[in-house]
């Protein structure tokens, strides 16, 4: 894959903490960015949630139970109660 180079604007103190967690870590600050926007896009990629949500029955359920909430028609139990 090629590289390019971006500019960043960063607090100093954050700064100092990144460059010094490279250090600690035997890489480059560089490599700390791309595993963590790596990270960030499996995440995003992999995210389970977008796939449950994209579900129209689940997503009924949800805005029906959102409302329920709202205007106080939930029964609330408690912990023994429901797993008992």
């Amino acid at each position: 894959m090629q590289k390019a180079r971006i500019n960043i604007t960063l607090d100093a103190d954050l700064i100092d903490f990144i460059k010094e967690y490279a250090e600690t870590q035997r890489t480059t600050v560089s490599e700390v960015f791309t595993q963590f926007t790596l990270k960030l896009k499996r995440l995003k990629e992999n995210d389970p949630s977008e796939t449950i949500l994209a579900d129209p029955d689940f997503s009924d359920s949800l805005l029906q139970t959102i409302e329920r909430v709202k205007t106080g028609n939930v029964s609330w139990h408690s912990y023994d109660e429901v797993f008992k």
